[in-house]
């Protein structure tokens, strides 16, 4: 892919300034996807790529035996239960400011999970994140997942294949069918960000080493999720979450009403809190006008 499609310059991995994060939004709006170039620290990508290795031998993690998830494609879910170092990834700035615009202050953690392609795998099925809820087409964004490249990603080694402009197709792709697609090539500490119409799939790895990639999913906090955060996560674990991560994972109201737990704030109820602790979102008034 040429990078001059990228939405401006690359940006400091440290923080992506205010007009870079609504011209990344805007063009996930427009387009359906953008690549937001050196979005999170080298040394950051360097831990993710090493923990996720000790990750995969402790829990002797293998591939799958299905063609979607992938025959020669290594997945580890629910990363949040799996050290410190993930808790970073779906709170990082440079990423979430962009998200919330796309979605909204509400939205939620749908799932955070490693995805690595390995040497010989085959293209993944053109799909659309969202097709297994029944909303008609098109619709407003209620998902917005992003791909971390904690690896180079390249056409030949696998990146993520995208249908340009289906986030407003009125239907869903068909898996047996073939779409045209481009590759999301992107350098290592980049993340790719699209909403949840648009098709795509993971490419095909013909090189001879992995793809790595950390998908991290946010859907609109009126969603279920597509992993349970509240059972899947001990509460001892998000109690020492910072408060926006407590949030993201569920604990939280939205809207004011959605998520309540006999008229409390489940922040309170179940983790202790002060709920003056929580973002003012989970207590908005409808606007007086």
């Amino acid at each position: 892919m040429d990078t001059s499609t990228s939405v401006g310059t690359a940006v400091d991995a440290r923080t992506v300034d205010e007009a870079t994060i609504e011209a990344h939004a805007e063009r996930v709006r427009a387009d359906g996807w953008t690549v937001v170039e050196n979005a999170i620290a080298p040394d950051l990508v360097a831990e993710l790529n090493e923990d996720l290795l000790r990750l995969e031998r402790s829990l002797g993690i293998v591939p799958a035996d299905n063609l979607f998830e992938g025959l020669r494609t290594t997945r580890i879910y629910n990363l949040l239960v799996h050290g410190q170092i993930y808790e970073r990834i779906p709170v990082h700035p440079n990423v979430l400011t962009i998200v919330e615009r796309v979605l909204d202050p509400g939205l939620l953690i749908s799932s955070l999970s490693s995805i690595a392609i390995g040497p010989d795998e085959s293209a993944q099925l053109i799909h659309a994140d969202d097709q297994m809820i029944g909303l008609p087409k098109p619709h407003p964004p209620v998902i917005c997942n992003t791909m971390w490249a904690i690896t180079d990603f390249t056409e030949e080694n696998g990146a993520t294949r995208l249908c340009p402009g289906t986030h407003l197709a009125d239907h869903s792709p068909n898996p047996l069918e073939q779409y045209d697609s481009i590759p999301a090539e992107m350098p290592k500490g980049s993340v790719l960000v699209w909403v949840g119409s648009l098709w795509h799939g993971g490419g095909a790895n013909r090189t001879d080493r992995r793809r790595v990639g950390v998908a991290m999913n946010y859907c609109a906090g009126f969603l279920r999720q597509q992993e349970n955060q509240q059972l899947g996560i001990p509460v001892e674990i998000v109690k020492r979450f910072p408060r926006r991560l407590q949030e993201l994972v569920g604990y939280s109201i939205y809207n004011g009403l959605i998520g309540h737990i006999d008229k409390q704030h489940p922040g309170k109820l179940i983790l202790g809190a002060a709920e003056d602790a929580f973002l003012v979102w989970d207590y908005a008034k409808p606007d007086p006008a």
